[in-house]
This record gives C-alpha cells, structure tokens and sequence, in this order.
C-alpha cells in the first residue's frame, strides 16, 4: 500500500544540507518482483516537511531490495532531490535503529522513532527561518506536543504507533466497517468529543456565553435566515480562535471592552465548554500533522463507516481550513511502553503478608556479594568532563553519582572485551556512557535517551573529551535494533529496567542494569508481572504490586526497620526479574552497590548469556544459536 505526498522544497547545494534523513520504502509481499511502495510513517515525515518547506535534510529512501530511483516517483512526487539507497549502504548507527532516523553530519549522533524525528525537523526549520512563527506553533502553548515518549504516554503511543499501525493493518486486511472499527479509531472519535481545556479558556469560555446569550435574543427578532446565520457564527467561536492563532495573532478573539458584569459574574463551573476543532483542543499542533495522512487513507477506504464517525469527519474538514495543508499534499486536502490502565490496588497490612507467603515457599531476597567492594576509578587523574560535577549537581550528590559510578563501571569493565559494543540505555546526560567511552577506548559506547536536552549535554562532553568510540541516539530504547554486547543502565525507572533487560536477552548481549522506582512497575502491553514462574505460581498481580510499592520505601530519612523492610522488598522484585532472566538462558547476580549510601536504590543486577560470541550477531535459528557456542 503507498501513500502520496508531495514534497515542494527548494534545490538546496550539498554542502549546505547537514542532516541526512532515512526513510523507509516496502514492498507488499516476499514476491521480488513486487512494486515498492511507500509506508505510512514515510508518508508523515515527508508531509510535514512539505507543511514546513524545509531544505535542511538530504532524504534517503531505504530499500532492502535493488529498485531504480525512478520506479518510486509514482509514489512520492519530490521537487528536490532525494537518493535511494540500499539498508546495507546505511550507515551503521542509522542501520541500528528503526526508522525513519536523522544522522547529523558527523555521523555519531541520530534521532530515531516518529515523533522525534518530526520534532527535529520543526527544531531545523524554525532555526533556519525564526519567521515560521506558524511551524512553531505545531509543538503547542509549552512546546511539548508528542515530547513524552510512548512508553509512558498513552497519546503519544496512540498518535505516534497505534492509529498508524491500525490503519496500514486494516487496509492491508479489511474488514467490514460496518461490523468492525479498529480500536485506535474510535479511541480517537472518543477523544474528540471530550471537553478541550487550553490555556486562557476562562475568558474564551466566556465569549462563548455571550455570543450564545447574543443568538437568543436574534432568535427572538430575526428571520429564519438570519437565525440560521446567527447560530453558525455561535458554533464556529472555536474554529475561529484556532484559525486566529494560526495567524499568528497575539490576542485571540479579544474583545475591545471587558464583558459585561452578567458574564463576569457567572462561575467558571457554569461557563459552556470548549468543543474540539483540532485533535489536541482548539489549536492545530503536530499530532494534527501525523493524523491527517492516516486519517486521510482510513476514510478514503472505509466509506461504509463515516456515519459513526461524525467528530472524526468534522476534524478532517476542519484541518484542510487550515494555510498550507492543500499545497503540502498530493492527495488535495488528505493525512517506556504503554501502561495498561487498572483499578486502584488497595495495599491492606503491608507487605508482611505477601514476604510470609514467599518464604513459605522457600523464596527470599538473596544478595551475591560484591565481587570488588573497594574498586574505584581514578577520578583524580581523569579529565574534568568525564567527572559526573560537568552536570552541575551539588558536591554531596555528585560524590554519590562517582560511587555508583564506581559499581556500574567497575562490572562492566569485568564483562568488556576488545571490540565490543556497550549501549548506555535511558543515558540521560551520559554520566556511565561517557566514563565507559572514556576508560575503555577499545570499545564502541552508544548513549540511548528520548530527552534531547539530556543528549546535548552528553555530546557537550564528549566532544571536549573527544572520544571518536561514542554515538548517541535520541529515541525510544525499543527504536534502538542494532547488534551489542552489554547493556547497561543506571536507575531505569519502573518497568524500564525490564524492557532493558529484555533487550539485552533478545540480542543475546551481558547487562548491568541498576533498577528504580518499583513503584512505577506495573503490566504493559509487553510485559506481565510477577515475571517468573515460582513468582507466577506463588503470587499474584497484586500482591507483587504490593512488594513493588513497598520496594520503594528506602530513603535514609525513613526509621532503619522500614528501610530494611523495603531492602527486603527490592530483593524480591529484583529476584523474580533474575529468575526469569535465567529462564532465557543467563547467569544473574543480584547485588547491593558499595557503600549502600550511594543510593537508596542501590540493588544491581548482573546477567551474562550462556552462549556468546563477541565476533558475530547472534542468530535466531537453532542452527545460529548452536554455532555461537564460544
């Protein structure tokens, strides 16, 4: 299936384009004589840059077949350049993450994943021209539109994966629309017909009533025509703020005297509310950008299903209102991990119950002693970038960010082997990724954050430290699908610190990986806890929330039996990760950090694979896995 944009952007010279842009194109069975095609996710970022007018990137269309470049203009029509080139010519940083990817000029540093890629691209435009006041404007009154990543945000995960995911699904297998809509749609159609609330509401909520109040008082006067006409421009007071914000002006439908004392006097409770016209509230952003080629297909394909989709209908209406939205598209008007939400778990008694349960079964929270207790880096003779105080904390903290940096170091550099690759996971500013580039320069280290200010501050660093073995990669970890050999991760948040773990499982790679907030830990879609077995038959859901939310009960303010009921906790929730580790074929050790000061969550888990070979990527056949035997 191929969708069509076109791309209107200015001839720009080589020199000037500083980031390449890779793309996918597909084909539409194993057949390989099949045509390619363009998918969904191709489309999006190739639209907005069209809505965006922007020459910054050199676009790369991705085959993992030989085509001619000519064979794709019937299905992306682009009035600049682009090249097509084959996956095994990407570079390698690039090939290691899903696209569609950035890679700046120097090649060590990409963004991977939608929603990031299409936020850097607003990032260039708006630096090429500060004028594009309306492109700013895509990114919402804090600048934070699609910012959280879809591991912990329900909107982003449906924007950036569900809807797009649901529509290529269903046009590649329809159903019967009038028997079935796929559940991101209606999930979406509920969306829009819940209450907006923007900011500044209150006084755009009172222009509301008065014009409602205005249009009574026509009804009782006007003709039938004029009535039509009054109740139309009642109806349209939100459509008329957005498009007023689209123009970028500073006050938005402000009136030149204040309301009358009647509106003023009426309670913000009582003031009638905001319908949708954009899918974020009132004003276009760019989760409108990502829907509108989706949405576009969805309808043009399923007919038989608009009359259950009235607000999704008017959306779609709405936005081709919108200046430029025509011109950028060919089709003339078209396009950490989910938590699954749960009832409240009532925690009654404590996590008491639930430890005599285990230890009923003989299962307790057991430490492996710390194989280096007195192993520290030479911080004194390091270069002052790579010293955790470069990411101005206070000396207390950074002195405790040294030692934990001394455990998850110190084991790493254990499990390292010339030529490995070491992925930094959930990397924030770099603190253990630049240590490691720094400290093993036989080694390639790669920094994984979806935070782009934490990733500036890391490629800061290493640049002064010029360490050529560092790349960074700003993205969802599950973006991230290059072959590695150890992991590592300090303080992963909740269920992170499983999908890290899982990652490094499934690339066959060690990990030392130092978990947090267990209190955040709860079912994903990819995940069901407890983890293992024995934890499986011996707990239930709740029951291991109980441990989780008692897990986190370690700071060094609380008395010294909580904290050592919630050690307790922490070893048993880090048990049931390794056992299920062990499952897959690892050796784990759970430890405690030294000194335990260094943090109140201060476990480290520490797994290796049975089998592992450090020359060649580990194959998923049983033939593959018997021949990586070291």
């Amino acid at each position: 299936m191929s969708y069509y944009f076109l791309v209107v952007s200015a001839m720009k010279s080589e020199d000037q384009r500083q980031h390449s842009l890779y793309l996918e194109v597909s084909f539409d069975d194993d057949d390989d004589d099949d045509e390619p095609s363009i998918p969904l996710r191709t489309s999006i970022v190739l639209f907005l840059i069209s809505y965006c007018k922007s020459n910054y990137f050199k676009v790369f269309l991705v085959s993992a077949r030989p085509i001619i470049a000519h064979t794709l203009e019937n299905h992306v029509i682009v009035a600049s350049d682009f090249s097509v080139v084959q996956l095994e010519d990407v570079p390698a940083l690039a090939r290691g993450c899903r696209l569609p990817v950035v890679l700046d000029e120097t090649e060590m540093h990409c963004r991977a994943g939608l929603a990031v890629v299409l936020r850097h691209i607003i990032d260039k435009t708006m630096e090429a021209d500060p004028s594009r006041k309306d492109v700013l404007e895509l990114l919402g009154f804090k600048k934070t539109c699609l910012k959280a990543c879809a591991e912990v945000s329900h909107w982003t995960r449906l924007c950036e994966i569900g809807i797009p995911c649901a529509v290529e699904e269903h046009l590649q297998n329809p159903t019967d629309p009038s028997l079935h809509l796929p559940e991101a749609i209606l999930h979406l159609e509920k969306r829009l017909g819940e209450p907006v609330k923007v900011h500044n509401d209150d006084k755009i909520r009172r222009q509301k009533l008065r014009e409602q109040k205005q249009q009574q008082n026509k009804k009782k006067h006007c003709k039938e025509a004029e009535e039509k006409q009054a109740t139309e421009a009642g109806e349209s007071l939100e459509l008329r703020a957005a498009l007023a914000k689209l123009s970028v002006e500073d006050a938005v439908l402000s009136p030149a005297t204040r309301e009358h004392c009647e509106i003023r006097k009426v309670r913000t409770a009582d003031l009638p509310p905001l319908e949708h016209v954009f899918a974020e509230g009132l004003y276009f952003t760019l989760t409108d950008v990502v829907l509108l080629p989706c949405i576009y297909h969805y309808l043009v394909m399923t007919t038989a299903s608009l009359s259950r989709l009235p607000l999704l209908l008017g959306w779609y209406r709405r936005v081709q209102e919108v200046p430029g939205i025509l011109a950028a598209s060919q089709a003339g008007g078209a396009s950490e991990e989910v938590v699954e939400k749960s009832s409240e778990v009532a925690f009654i008694g404590g996590p008491r119950p639930t430890m005599t349960k285990l230890k009923e079964q003989a299962i307790e929270a057991v430490y492996s002693p710390h194989p280096g207790a007195m192993r520290t880096l030479p911080w004194e003779s390091f270069p002052g970038a790579v010293n955790p105080t470069e990411g101005k904390m206070s000396a207390d903290r950074a002195l405790r960010k040294r030692q934990q940096l001394n455990n998850l170091v110190g084991m790493v550099t254990e499990l390292a082997r010339p030529g490995d690759t070491i992925v930094d996971f959930c990397s924030g500013g770099g603190h253990v990724g630049l240590v490691l580039a720094h400290t093993l320069p036989g080694c390639q280290v790669i920094l994984i954050e979806n935070k782009e200010e934490s990733l500036d501050k890391a490629r800061a660093r290493g640049k002064e430290l010029g360490l050529a073995n560092l790349r960074l990669i700003q993205a969802n970890l599950d973006y991230f699908t290059g072959p590695f050999h150890i992991g590592v991760a300090l303080h992963a948040c909740g269920v992170a610190t499983d999908m890290v773990v899982e990652h490094c499982i499934q690339a066959r790679a060690a990990f030392v990986v130092s978990p947090c907030c267990y209190g955040f830990v709860q079912n994903t879609l990819k995940f069901s806890f407890p983890r293992s077995k024995k934890f499986q038959d011996t707990l239930s859901y709740k029951e291991h929330m109980v441990l989780c939310r008692f897990a986190d009960q370690t700071a060094a303010q609380l008395p010294p039996e909580r904290r050592l009921i919630g050690k307790q906790c922490m070893g048993l929730v880090d048990l049931d990760r390794s056992w299920c580790a062990e499952a897959s074929g690892y050796s784990v050790r759970v430890m405690t950090m030294v000194p335990e000061s260094c943090s109140p969550k201060n476990n480290m888990l520490v797994g290796t694979a049975m089998r592992r070979n450090t020359d060649t990527i580990p194959s998923t056949t049983e033939e593959g896995r018997a021949a990586n035997i070291d």
